[in-house]
């Protein structure tokens, strides 16, 4: 069917459901590099290449840029357990140990993440999951330093995935050392939806993201791999479930594998805005500069890890001769999209989004991003890394093809003003506030004795005095 896309800013502002493990893990999305998307799995991934791996994201400035967790996939460990019934890294690839190598990860100021699976055996049918081990495997991963676990959902048959899940959690809560839970399902058993926010951190939304072989807009059916053009499809409907502690995840990244830098760029962009948990999976031995200024981008970095926690939503899709279905997912053409994501400070991150085949005009209007026409904002570019002046009402870019565009919008002379009360009444002050919040900009007078807020309802100063606001 054919229909008009664009959606209320008011509904991006639904509040994240207060349901996530309270822990104080992932607070913004996780961020760090995982060998399998691009070095596969198995005895192909040992201890010296992840040792080598870690040295250059140091080196590279990625750990500086906050990529943080070097995880290991599928195929460390031996096809059988120990007499004791414990996992054993495998002894041709790992042979020092996986305690040893997470201690060389831990002396370079990084985290340390493994891979199990909560069925049996794991994905490949080369070495055993968790099933009916989780509090043994989770006292073990403790011991060797682990902080993040990848649990996948192979040969899972028979279990119900937010009851395993679970199981998990409270091993981990008994082992006594928090660890970040990635829930590896796919998005098959919907996780988002309420049980996963109370048994993991991060959800994957989707089948896999295509490793290694250049794939952009590919969809292999019925279990994928998948490009990363139907991944953010399916992830930017997901935006309501997102936030501080639970994470809509798109899967390990296939940035630097094989796309064109403009899909690269695009990719990253995409990751960014909707605050997908970003796990790299090149190899950080052997980055060309445009890939190390894609993947090391502080200002698009920031936007992923902007403290609010909001997943960027999508705006505006360019609906000619596009086909959507009823619950707005695109079925073909919508080649031209805008996503907006609202940031702690009240700015907006903007992405411009072209898969289409040709050089766009794409534009953002000031209405989707909850402001009037008339407010002023100073622009920036997150790609071109330069001021553009300001601009009101609305901001179009020229985007090319399979590429994004990224802005930063502030709104400028945006702030509070002080007037005293002079009734004889009290002693409260008459505050008026000119601030922007949600779809709502404009001059509200509130009385207050105990502290100044905004129209958000948000404490913005302990006294109500000249000195404690700004005039």
């Amino acid at each position: 069917m054919y229909c008009r896309h664009t959606n209320p800013w008011l509904l991006l502002l639904v509040p994240f459901a207060a349901m996530a493990i309270d822990d104080g893990l992932a607070r913004t999305p996780p961020m760090g590099w995982n060998p399998c998307n691009h070095f596969g799995w198995g005895n192909s991934v040992n201890e010296t290449l992840i040792r080598q791996c870690v040295d250059s994201i140091v080196s590279s400035g990625m750990k500086a840029a906050g990529y943080t967790y070097i995880n290991l996939d599928a195929g460390w460990c031996a096809r059988d357990r120990d007499a004791s019934g414990n996992f054993v890294a495998s002894p041709s690839a790992f042979p020092s140990g996986i305690k040893a190598l997470a201690d060389y990860v831990h002396a370079r100021g990084l985290r340390f993440g493994i891979y199990t699976d909560a069925g049996d055996p794991s994905c490949g049918n080369s070495t055993p999951g968790s099933k009916n081990h989780e509090y043994q495997d989770a006292r073990l991963f403790a011991s060797w330093g682990v902080d993040y676990i990848k649990n996948d959902f192979c040969n899972s048959e028979g279990l119900r995935a937010d009851s395993i899940y679970g199981v998990m959690r409270d091993a981990v809560k008994a082992a006594g050392r928090p660890m970040v839970l990635e829930i590896c399902e796919w998005g098959t058993n919907m996780p988002w939806g309420g049980w996963g926010k109370q048994a993991g951190h991060l959800w994957r939304t989707t089948t896999d993201m295509k490793p290694v072989t250049p794939c952009w807009d590919c969809q292999i059916e019925p279990v994928g791999p998948w490009g990363p053009v139907p991944i953010a499809e399916v992830t930017q409907r997901l935006w309501s479930f997102a936030g501080p502690g639970g994470w809509n995840f798109m899967d390990m990244m296939s940035v630097g594998n094989g796309l064109t830098v403009a899909e690269d760029r695009a990719q990253f962009s995409l990751f960014c805005i909707m605050a997908s948990p970003i796990i790299a999976g090149h190899d950080p031995r052997n980055m060309s500069a445009d890939l190390r200024a894609i993947v090391t981008n502080r200002e698009m970095i920031a936007v992923n890890q902007d403290s609010l926690g909001a997943q960027g939503r999508r705006v505006w899709i360019d609906t000619a001769n596009s086909v959507i279905d009823r619950g707005g997912k695109v079925i073909s053409g919508a080649n031209l999209q805008v996503f907006v994501k609202p940031m702690r400070d009240s700015s907006r991150a903007v992405v411009l989004f072209n898969k289409g085949a040709a050089a766009a005009d794409i534009t953002v209007l000031w209405t989707q991003m909850g402001w009037q026409a008339s407010v002023h904002a100073a622009v920036r570019d997150l790609w071109g890394h330069r001021d553009l002046g300001t601009a009101s009402g609305q901001y179009t870019a020229n985007v090319g093809s399979h590429d994004a565009a990224a802005f930063c919008f502030t709104p400028q002379g945006v702030g509070v003003a002080y007037v005293p009360r002079t009734a004889a009444s009290g002693a409260a002050r008459r505050v008026c506030l000119a601030v922007q919040c949600g779809s709502h900009m404009g001059v509200s007078v509130r009385t207050e004795t105990q502290g100044l807020y905004d129209l958000c309802g948000r404490r913005v100063g302990d006294a109500l005095s000249p000195a404690s606001v700004r005039r």
